[in-house]
């Protein structure tokens, strides 16, 4: 099923007075900096910190009465899991959500916290999905993918129609936009958002080193897997391939990939806190980490709308981050 325009208007008006319309800001050091002018989108300042409050929203709000008393089962290891809590929480939803025994505490804590039952496994041993299925099957609840889905993938791009409409109340036309990048619902939500009301800008992705399955995708024309030697300090953009769904969209409307080592995420880091004065995890910053590390191919064009997706970094870490011992 494809998304269009009008599925994301759609979802905007589900969303109104439930997630936040989080501001567009600007730092005169970092265009400075980079000789840019750079319209930042902070959904770090979103619901559960982090983008993922839209598409969980939008998709249960969409369930029918029957559907809502057998609750939702979804799998992720943070941000998608908490914006399926919240959204189950408002709405009177029973949830449980699959993570991994290793997922960041501070992302673990605030999914249990917003009311959602917490399953944990074993990412080594045990998967995911076939854990989610036996559950749903058990309690017949519905199962919320994490990205591949239209109602998931409609939500994520309110984040665009957002960027775009806020850039042009302030006489910005945008030449490029640039997201972090994992299974592709944000950045083919934001694509279709942004393609739709501005054909000429051009659409980047940010992905970790080591998981940059969407640039291997892109360049094969299909989609493609990687199988990583290693974690990513980028725990939020962890998905070894493309969406089925979000990977059509991505083909279509996306124009580059901007692949980034955890030194350089962890630059954009203390950048965003130094600079800034934005917390953003270091997926969330992967899309800065580009545009600091002079990664991001701007066509020729000066102003670069840029989504910070999340803020959910665990505590300990960010220490350790800003002390520079990463």
């Amino acid at each position: 099923m494809a998304v269009a325009l009008a599925d994301i208007e759609a979802a905007a008006d589900r969303l109104k007075g439930w997630a936040v319309e989080t501001p567009l800001i600007e730092s005169p050091a970092l265009n400075e900096r980079l000789g840019l002018r750079v319209l930042i989108k902070p959904e770090t300042l979103q619901r559960v910190g982090a983008f993922k409050f839209r598409g969980a929203f939008n998709r249960l709000v969409q369930l029918t009465p029957e559907e809502r008393t057998r609750g939702v089962v979804a799998f992720s290891s943070g941000n998608h899991a908490q914006g399926v809590a919240l959204a189950a929480n408002l709405l009177g939803v029973p949830a449980l959500i699959v993570m991994p025994s290793d997922a960041p505490k501070v992302k673990a804590e605030a999914t249990a916290g917003y009311g959602a039952e917490v399953r944990f496994y074993d990412r080594l041993t045990e998967s995911r999905e076939q854990i989610a299925a036996a559950i749903a099957q058990e309690r017949g609840a519905v199962i919320v993918p994490a990205f591949d889905d239209p109602h998931i993938i409609a939500g994520q791009g309110t984040t665009g129609l957002e960027l775009v409409r806020q850039a042009q109340a302030l006489g910005a036309s945008l030449d490029v936009v640039i997201a972090p990048c994992s299974g592709g619902g944000l950045l083919a939500g934001v694509a279709t958002a942004v393609k739709a009301l501005s054909p000429a800008t051009a659409l980047i992705g940010a992905e970790p080193a080591g998981y940059d399955d969407t640039l291997r995708s892109l360049q094969a024309g299909e989609r493609r897997s990687v199988t990583p030697a290693r974690r990513t300090l980028c725990d939020a953009l962890e998905s070894p391939a493309p969406g089925e769904l979000t990977f059509p969209i991505l083909l279509r409307h996306v124009a580059d990939m901007a692949v980034v080592t955890d030194a350089e995420v962890a630059e954009a880091v203390r950048y965003a806190a130094a600079t800034l004065k934005l917390v953003a995890e270091p997926g969330g910053a992967a899309g800065l980490a580009a545009l600091l590390a002079g990664k991001v191919e701007t066509f020729g064009g000066r102003t670069v709308g840029l989504v910070l997706s999340g803020g959910n970094i665990d505590p300990g870490l960010f220490a350790r981050i800003l002390r520079n011992e990463i």
